[in-house]
């Protein structure tokens, strides 16, 4: 039985790593926190588009890649190693299949990355929600469109997320799964984590090797080698347990709850 990634699919999740390197540095994700403008980059997010990653989940007729999670997980864990600014697990994992579902919303300005989608279990916090054009919430048990207009901002640590309330949920019902929705989203976000810790003992190795304490770099202490160690430990523990949800998730295990962790519900 075959338990790696093809070569496309890596090929892909180094293509997403190439360009975020180049397009997300500290820099860029800094200015995000200014206030100024959108809270992510309006410019990568219609490249992320252009290349697929934002259609992934969404079928070939429908102008996606008519790929799987197990696919998009890859990709999703490169963002969290750039700290890439923006709600790509709300719009390619959540609402992108969704819509490819139900006659609703401008899927085709989603899957190009011409139009931003947000998700959220309940409308009293939605992440992204001042700068999407596209809200899908949870409410009374149902998926639902909501109208952005009607939100009213509410204070985040992130500034660059701009979540918000909704004051009024009048848009149309959508005919979807919420629990898968919900299944996807807790797959995105440890699929972001995951990357994002790589980022950071990596660059917790870098420092260490070039911060010298008493003549000699803080990393040849054995105390901070079994820090790094555990963490390391730690997250290659992480990864196939997240690789896992993505198959469950992409293959319709009746086990998908418990490997997303959302068990028991």
């Amino acid at each position: 039985m075959e338990f790696g990634f093809s070569d496309e699919q890596l090929a892909f999740r180094d293509a997403v790593r190439e360009l975020l390197a180049d397009a997300c540095p500290p820099a860029a994700v800094r200015s995000a926190w200014s206030g100024e403008g959108p809270g992510y980059d309006r410019g990568l997010w219609g490249t992320l588009g252009e290349m697929g990653a934002l259609g992934l989940l969404a079928p070939v007729d429908d102008g996606g890649l008519g790929l799987t999670e197990v696919d998009l997980v890859l990709v999703l864990e490169e963002s969290g190693r750039a700290a890439l600014p923006g709600p790509l697990v709300e719009h390619a994992a959540v609402a992108v299949p969704l819509l490819a579902t139900a006659p609703s919303g401008p899927l085709d300005a989603m899957i190009a990355g011409k139009a931003v989608a947000t998700f959220a279990e309940r409308p009293s916090r939605v992440g992204w929600g001042a700068d999407a054009d596209v809200v899908v919430v949870v409410a009374d048990g149902r998926l639902r469109l909501a109208d952005p207009a009607t939100a009213v901002p509410l204070a985040c640590v992130d500034r660059s997320r701009r979540d918000v309330a909704l004051a009024s949920l009048a848009g149309p019902v959508i005919d979807g799964d919420v629990e898968l929705a919900l299944d996807r989203a807790a797959l995105g976000t440890a699929a972001q984590q995951c990357g994002l810790a790589a980022h950071l003992i990596a660059a917790t190795v870098d420092y260490t090797a070039t911060r010298c304490q008493f003549g000699v770099p803080v990393g040849s202490y054995q105390a901070l080698k079994h820090h790094v160690a555990d963490a390391l430990l730690l997250l290659e523990h992480a990864r196939p347990a997240v690789y896992r949800a993505a198959w469950s998730v992409a293959t319709g295990q009746a086990t998908r709850a418990a490997a997303t962790s959302r068990w028991p519900r």
